[in-house]
């Protein structure tokens, strides 16, 4: 509690600051030569206010209008279904590859709206330190010219990079996290700023941010003799029709800190969830002020098929008082609550090993049908709170456990 209390004096300061570069933060690898593919470690861009633009991207998937009652998953997908959406692509062979996780800054607010978000099969977002979030974003049955503004690593996208076995674009990392990156078994697919990777990854005009384009790594794959074909990623479990029970909610609230806090509302026109991010630092759910998120490389609001959040434990493996430094392992089994269709069902998380996608069960140990398209995973705190309010909306509040 000592350390979030301290925490807590540095979230007035967030929104004048760029995310992850406090001076109490632990010093970052910059321009350290890598033992793998990657040749340069480079310091976090500065963060500029961004103009915006917009370049028309439609996608690229979506769900048959034959859907099978039965679904698709966990096991067996045909091999023009999207294993991490559950949709049917025109195009299956951009399947035959490995999946793309890039890291996305989500503080300061001057950054936003990202771009390429809404081509994401599955982003996760989750805690860092000082009260802020990144996310991690994965690419798979989609690619996307540009996404951006890329930023560090963290020691939570170990399981993000194991589970779908896929190829790491970041930006810097802390100096012990950065070692166990390039010592891990998959240190050759790290993809960091550097002339082996111009072209996929790469500065652009007028604010500088950091960028990538997954449509380019297959050729840098090719170039750097790294295998990226089809990987198994068996696990999710997709249906049209909504199971049985769960407990009607318009609107599903995530707080992370009085900097970071976002709702989901459910728009049954388009059968999804449209997320709506923080404007200011709040003291509390009374004085919380929203906006809606677009993705401004095509103007297209964010919404998800399903909202997930998911419970596990953090633990803080820097002894200073003002530092956080959290290791995350989402290994096991854990309390989880899934969105979908305008309804909240309680569940349990599943990734038995370090190789497994994460999938979600029923109470009967069945696997949970999700709806086919975008997921988003919110990850709080092991004894973060979930109260059902009057209105029937479901709050979820990250409680400090370190």
């Amino acid at each position: 509690m000592k350390k979030l209390l301290i925490s807590i004096i540095f979230l007035v300061l967030l929104s004048l600051i760029v995310a992850c570069q406090a001076s109490v933060s632990p010093t970052e690898v910059t321009n350290t030569s890598l033992p793998a593919t990657p040749t340069a470690l480079q310091p976090e861009p500065a963060t500029p206010t961004p103009t915006l633009t917009a370049t028309p991207m439609p996608p690229t998937a979506t769900p048959t209008p034959a859907y099978p009652l039965e679904g698709y998953g966990p096991t067996d997908f045909p091999n023009e279904v999207n294993p991490l959406t559950g949709l049917e692509l025109d195009d299956p062979e951009i399947l035959d590859r490995r999946p793309v996780i890039i890291k996305i800054q989500n503080l300061p607010r001057a950054d936003r709206p990202h771009w390429g978000l809404s081509n994401a099969d599955i982003i996760y977002e989750y805690y860092t330190e000082l009260g802020t979030t990144r996310f991690a974003a994965v690419f798979y049955g989609q690619d996307a010219e540009k996404v951006a503004p890329i930023r560090s690593a963290r020691l939570f996208d170990f399981n993000v990079v194991r589970a779908y076995k896929g190829m790491f674009i970041f930006g810097s990392a802390y100096e012990k996290t950065y070692f166990r990156l390039v010592n891990s078994e998959f240190a050759n697919r790290l993809m960091i700023e550097s002339s082996n990777t111009a072209g996929v990854i790469y500065r652009f005009d007028p604010s500088n941010y950091e960028g990538a384009d997954t449509s380019k790594v297959n050729d840098y794959t090719q170039r750097m003799n790294i295998d990226n074909s089809r990987q198994n990623l068996d696990g999710m479990l997709f249906k049209m029709q909504p199971p049985a029970g769960g407990e009607e909610s318009d609107s599903i609230f995530v707080r992370f800190s009085s900097a970071v806090y976002n709702r989901w509302d459910y728009i049954p026109d388009s059968q999804s969830y449209h997320r709506f991010s923080d404007t200011k630092n709040s003291s509390g759910p009374d004085d919380e002020a929203y906006e809606k998120l677009i993705d401004r490389a095509n103007e297209r609001p964010i919404d998800a098929a399903n909202v997930v959040v998911i419970f596990v434990r953090h633990v803080d493996i820097d002894e200073r008082p003002t530092v956080e430094v959290l290791d995350v392992s989402l290994l096991g089994t854990g309390k989880a609550y899934v969105a979908r269709d305008g309804k909240v069902y309680e569940v349990t998380w599943s990734r038995p090993t370090e190789e497994s996608v994460l999938t979600f069960l029923n109470a009967d140990g069945s696997v949970f049908p999700l709806k086919p398209g975008q997921t988003w995973m919110e990850i709080l705190t092991l004894n973060s709170t979930v109260v059902k309010q009057d209105d029937g909306n479901y709050r979820f509040t990250l409680v400090s456990e370190w």
